[in-house]
């Protein structure tokens, strides 16, 4: 089985693809559009489906750390909705609280200046998402 994870920005989306067996998670690239316009990004997103034969979307569900939902659930959850008009694969949502301060202190750590962190941020994001959730299936102990 063949996933791909998104990390949902106001004007980016993240990209990740999984391996064919489903076990390891690798960074893709980012697509950008206007401010919440989601659509723009819906021909993209499925030729990507359809060039990698992706059989689950895996998208990032931005909960406080409160476990209260916020606005940024509100536009993940408009997202979910023209995904599911749109394209015909499963979508499971995956808690992605810290991911985009793991994904940053990552890149600090590897000496990525701030512009090398900026281009890389939404996608690396979309990577520890689809990989915590890889890891949930087969019962590992990372990302939980």
């Amino acid at each position: 089985m063949r996933y791909l994870g998104l990390d949902l920005g106001t004007k980016t989306l993240g990209i990740s693809i999984s391996d064919k067996l489903g076990i390891i998670a690798s960074t893709y690239k980012t697509l950008k559009f206007e401010e919440s316009n989601y659509e723009q990004v819906i021909p993209q997103l499925i030729e990507i489906i359809n060039n990698e034969n992706i059989d689950c979307i895996v998208l990032g569900f931005p909960k406080n750390m409160n476990n209260t939902h916020g606005d940024a659930i509100k536009r993940t959850i408009e997202f979910k909705e023209i995904l599911n008009k749109n394209i015909n694969v499963k979508i499971e949502l995956q808690d992605e609280r810290l991911t985009t301060k793991q994904a940053d202190s990552y890149m600090i750590e590897a000496g990525l200046t701030r512009k090398k962190r900026k281009q890389k941020i939404d996608s690396l994001a979309a990577n520890i998402i689809l990989q915590s959730y890889l890891d949930k299936l087969k019962g590992g102990n990372y990302g939980k």
